[in-house]
């Protein structure tokens, strides 16, 4: 039984690698942080070296670690300093944003 569960848990990660790859070559490469989200699993933050961004959910943090070490990208530690300033945002970041905070447009 340990090994079909290994051989899902291989798979999942080889799929979630194929996704961050795709990712990496439309944003000109790409580097993340794993965060856990509790029972739902490990989230994946991608950031593209154009400053796109995005995220992944992985059932659990050694399946996110395996597909990001399989797409072969960099992971940090935390999301904070020189990581979180290649981010950028849009028109429809701030305005979600401001909606959520002051009540302005959601965005639905």
């Amino acid at each position: 039984m340990a090994d079909t569960t290994t051989k899902q848990a291989e798979r999942k990660a080889a799929k979630l690698a194929k996704r961050i790859q795709a990712f990496a070559k439309q944003h000109g490469g790409a580097e993340a942080q794993l965060a856990y989200i509790g029972q739902a699993g490990t989230r994946i933050v991608l950031v593209g070296e154009d400053g796109g961004w995005g995220d992944l959910v992985a059932p659990n943090h050694a399946i996110a670690q395996g597909a990001a070490e399989k797409a072969g990208i960099t992971l940090h530690e935390t999301f904070d300093g020189d990581f979180a300033a290649k981010v950028r945002t849009g028109p429809y970041e701030w305005t979600r944003m401001a909606g959520i905070q002051l009540g302005g447009p959601s965005n639905k």
